[in-house]
């Protein structure tokens, strides 16, 4: 008698060791995230997943990490381009700390401001945002005042 089949119905994948988990990133900012945060150069065993079924947000994006821990500046830059996302620490395979990330009150050094005569692109002056919409991420330079949204954005 042969066997019934049943299909697969969810994607398996080994936990880490130690390391962070960035759970509920928007589908469309993973790559993003990979990017700014040098993960496709890095030596760390990643794993990522885009467009998985989430109760909360519809689809989602993930990205496992093995061995690190990111810095403040560096969840800085994952909460502008993506707000929703949760931070998982892991540490011999158990949570230890879960959290949302938030964008903070200014942005300071990572962030290119987009104005072309902003005096930052032209000396050795450091960037410095004030945050006007943490929703939609839009930032303020406190130098020319030009507006830099989400879409825009470039980080050093």
């Amino acid at each position: 008698m042969e066997q019934e089949k049943k299909p697969i119905k969810e994607l398996v994948v080994s936990a880490i060791e130690n390391g962070t988990v960035i759970d509920h990133i928007p589908t469309q900012s993973v790559f993003q995230v990979i990017h700014i945060l040098n993960l496709d150069h890095s030596d760390n065993q990643i794993l990522f997943g885009t467009n998985l079924d989430s109760s909360k947000y519809g689809k989602k994006g993930i990205i496992k990490v093995s061995n690190k821990y990111f810095k403040p500046i560096e969840i800085n830059k994952i909460a502008l381009v993506a707000p929703t996302a949760t931070l998982i620490i892991i540490k011999d395979f158990l949570v230890i700390e879960k959290k949302k990330v938030e964008i903070p009150d200014t942005i300071e050094t990572f962030v290119k401001c987009v104005n072309p005569n902003c005096i930052t692109n032209h000396e050795d002056v450091l960037t410095k945002f004030k945050v006007i919409d943490k929703t939609e991420s839009k930032l303020k330079c406190i130098y020319c005042e030009k507006i830099t949204e989400k879409k825009n954005m470039t980080f050093k």
